[in-house]
Parts: C-alpha cells; sequence; structure tokens
C-alpha cells in the first residue's frame, strides 16, 4: 500500500511540474510579434558632453508582418531612427538609438517605447548610463 501511494505522488508531482514548464513557455500570441535580443543597454559611464549609440536588434517571431509607426523617446536628448517598411515574419531589424548627454549628470534610464502593430504593443527598451563631470584638461 505504501508503494501505491508513493508511485501516486509521484505521479502527480510529475504532471505539476510539466504543467508549471508549460505555464513558463507561452506560445506567442497570432499576428506580428517583436522579440527584442536585448531589452535594455548600460554605456557604463561616459563623460558629459559625450554622444553614445547602441542598436536594439529585434525579429519578428510572429506570424504576420510587423510595421514600426513610431519611435517615441522619453526627452529631445536621445533620438533614434527604425525601419520604416513591414518586417515579414520571422525578418530581423534594428532601432538605431543616440544619447547626446550635454547637459546631463548623474544617473540616466532613457526608455524607448516602440509603437507597432504587433500584439505586444507598445514595446520597451531602455538605455542607463552615468554621466561623470567634464574632466579639466
Amino acid at each position: 500500500m505504501k508503494y501505491v501511494l508513493a508511485l501516486a505522488v509521484l505521479i502527480s508531482l510529475s504532471f505539476a511540474a510539466t504543467a508549471q514548464d508549460a505555464e513558463l513557455v507561452a506560445p506567442t500570441p497570432p499576428g506580428p510579434f517583436i522579440k527584442f535580443s536585448e531589452m535594455s543597454h548600460d554605456f557604463g559611464d561616459i563623460e558629459q558632453g559625450e554622444k553614445v549609440a547602441y542598436t536594439f536588434e529585434f525579429t519578428n517571431t510572429g506570424d504576420a508582418p510587423v510595421v514600426i509607426t513610431n519611435v517615441l523617446t522619453t526627452c529631445g536628448c536621445t533620438a533614434s531612427s527604425w525601419p520604416r517598411e513591414p518586417i515579414a515574419p520571422g525578418g530581423s531589424s534594428k532601432i538605431d538609438v543616440t544619447f547626446n548627454s550635454t547637459g546631463k549628470i548623474g544617473h540616466q534610464n532613457k526608455v524607448i517605447t516602440v509603437m507597432s502593430n504587433a500584439t505586444n504593443n507598445p514595446e520597451r527598451v531602455k538605455i542607463v548610463t552615468n554621466i561623470l563631470p567634464k574632466s579639466e584638461s
């Protein structure tokens, strides 16, 4: 009887673990879907007045073309460029972001909001940096 009970407990635990794994890997919903390779980039310490740039790469993991309609930044110190043409399912592209640290000091966290027809609209990525005072040379 103990063996039957122990076997029943093991089977129950096995089903529970399988159900949890299924919850962790949610399927992509139908339609276009933007998946960024990185959601954040840290420039580390930079000197006040420096301009830094980063390219966020993404893939359309959905089953319809992604069309980016706008990319919004949190301030005029951050600029971006993005693809204007549709990105086919399985296709990849990039969003280039430039940050100008002139007039800024200390920790900066800038959010870039990507507006599109994707099912995960809007999607957000961010850049982070710490701006040090300009050195006296």
